[in-house]
């Protein structure tokens, strides 16, 4: 069966004049372009963020149909780049405090 996320991944292979980036594991767009692209054709839903530097967030973004999910990580230039994406994606709580 062919995944949502993975049509994304080889799309973005079909289309190199729009990847920033010349590795193949790496799916570069504008900001807005990759986040319509993720929520409008496969349904993904962001699940958390967190700042990684002073110019960079990375996000997890996930199918909640499939549990398929992609790691976004998102640039103070308006860039966004598809870094990591698998599947079976559970969402956890955290421990309570033995306190």
């Amino acid at each position: 069966m062919f995944k949502p996320c993975s049509a994304l991944f080889l799309s973005a292979l079909a289309c190199p004049a729009n990847a920033y980036s010349a590795t193949a594991e790496v799916f570069c767009d504008s900001r807005a372009a990759l986040i319509d692209r993720l929520q409008a054709s496969y349904g993904a839903e962001r699940q958390g963020r967190g700042m990684r530097g002073p110019d960079a967030v990375v996000e997890i973004w996930m199918v909640p149909s499939t549990g398929e999910w992609t790691m976004v990580q998102s640039y103070a230039d308006g860039r966004s780049c598809v870094i990591a994406m698998g599947e079976d994606w559970e969402a956890m709580r955290p421990a309570a405090d033995p306190a």
